[in-house]
């Protein structure tokens, strides 16, 4: 395994929509295992493959406690099936936009179909925050960021920041 860089906003590699994965191999299941890796160094709950440059629909993620043990969810080729009424209003942030956060409405349950890291195809049902995670990273594959969800204002206003942010380190470097 294998930490990646994360592309940080404002990138239009990020705004690219992810295509889907052919074969489930060592290769996919390889990168799988890097954006783990990378997720959890970065003390993130999710992760898209496009945030790492690959424009695979490919997403990791977990929710777990802090004082429960790791529970990764690896999703290839993930499909949106249905999402509840409820909603609920969360802040959301984002690796791809660090130290940024927005409150988000999303709806509060969602089901999945995917396929796992054996290739075989699975459908879940989340709930609460994995459900909105998943629904933060599934909109990453479609090149959809969750300031796409906020006000023009407040999207300006971060992604102003965050370019400062790579002139400010780009003169640093």
């Amino acid at each position: 395994m294998a930490r990646r860089l994360i592309i940080i906003a404002p990138d239009r590699r990020l705004k690219v929509r992810s295509t889907p994965v052919e074969t489930v191999d060592d290769s996919v299941r390889a990168l799988l295992d890097d954006m783990l890796e990378t997720m959890y160094a970065e003390d993130g709950i999710g992760l898209a493959a496009i945030q790492v440059g690959v424009p695979k629909r490919l997403v990791v993620a977990d929710v777990h406690l802090k004082d429960q043990p790791p529970a990764p969810i690896k999703m290839i080729n993930p499909e949106l099936l249905w999402q509840g009424d409820e909603t609920l209003l969360h802040e959301e942030g984002c690796l791809s936009l660090p130290d940024q956060f927005a409150e988000v409405e999303r709806p509060s349950k969602a089901r999945v179909r995917y396929l796992d890291e054996t290739g075989i195809q699975q459908e879940r049902e989340f709930e609460g925050v994995t459900a909105i995670c998943l629904q933060h990273e599934l909109d990453h594959l479609e090149g959809i960021l969750f300031v796409d969800h906020i006000s023009a204002v407040r999207r300006s206003i971060i992604l102003r920041r965050l370019q400062k942010l790579k002139r400010v380190e780009a003169v640093g470097a």
